[in-house]
């Protein structure tokens, strides 16, 4: 008895069964940067306990630490490191505390970044909100 091969049905389906996806095939709804659903608006709680703040349009999540805060505190209290203890950065921290702060270059240079970066995270490598 021979098999005669199975014949293609019609445009978009499979001899092979249903696909789970493509052409012809319903998609899961994107936002404007391939993520499900869109960016989400900063300051607004998605209910992930990762991301309390939201992500950002690139999909990485907001921190709940703000950079102006460890900017203004790096400035002010950078020779004793509290800027960086603030960001959850413990080891630099104590670097920063026993160096006096780099004798106040390092706090001050440290500060300034904070503040003009656009990409710092925190110590859980979440990106700080503005």
């Amino acid at each position: 008895m021979s098999e005669q091969p199975q014949q293609p049905g019609p445009y978009g389906s499979s001899p092979y069964g249903p696909d789970p996806g493509g052409y012809g095939y319903p998609q899961q709804p994107s936002g404007p940067y391939g993520y499900p659903g869109g960016p989400v608006p900063p300051g607004s709680y998605t209910g992930d306990p990762n991301a309390p703040y939201g992500y950002d349009p690139f999909g990485r999540p907001y921190s709940d630490k703000s950079k102006i805060v460890a900017g203004v505190l790096q400035l002010a209290l950078g020779s004793l490191g509290v800027g960086r203890f603030y960001l959850g950065n413990v080891g630099m921290g104590l670097a920063q505390l026993f160096t006096c702060g780099g004798f106040g270059i390092w706090a001050l240079i440290d500060g300034i970044i904070l503040l003009t970066s656009e990409n710092q995270t925190d110590a859980q490598g979440r990106i700080l909100r503005g």
